[in-house]
């Protein structure tokens, strides 16, 4: 009888050991895409980059005659804020040899704040 009684109380040790792990929930993963087209600088970017040249030589992806927004937002993600203002110059003052041989004109005809909406724009598109 003792032998049954053992037996027995392993048996319901084993069972209450195997049923603790089925009541775990499951971790909830949340979405947290983010939704860049309502940012105000990327609306604002749009608009700058539509009466300007930039796509001439830009595209949002792949490599045209200059680096992709992309390519350039991920270059200088580590340092954004820093980069803001000395991109932003190299947009109106133009320049040539960071990324190759082909020079990028300057672009006037922008302000400062311009350039600087438009260097923000491209870091948006590193999220």
């Amino acid at each position: 009888m003792k032998k049954l009684i053992a037996i027995f109380s392993i048996f319901i040790l084993i069972i209450a050991c195997n049923s603790a792990d089925t009541n775990k929930a499951e971790p909830v993963v949340e979405d947290i895409t983010v939704d860049i087209t309502k940012d105000p600088v990327y609306q604002a970017a749009l608009a700058i980059e539509a009466k300007s040249d930039c796509i001439t030589c830009h595209k949002l992806d792949e490599k045209l005659i200059g680096p992709s927004y992309k390519e350039i937002a991920t270059k200088y993600a580590a340092n954004q804020e820093e980069m803001i203002p000395k991109l932003a110059a190299k947009i109106l003052s133009g320049g040539q040899g960071v990324w190759g041989e082909v020079p990028m004109t300057p672009h006037t005809a922008l302000t400062k704040e311009e350039a600087e909406t438009l260097v923000k724009y491209i870091f948006l598109l590193n999220k």
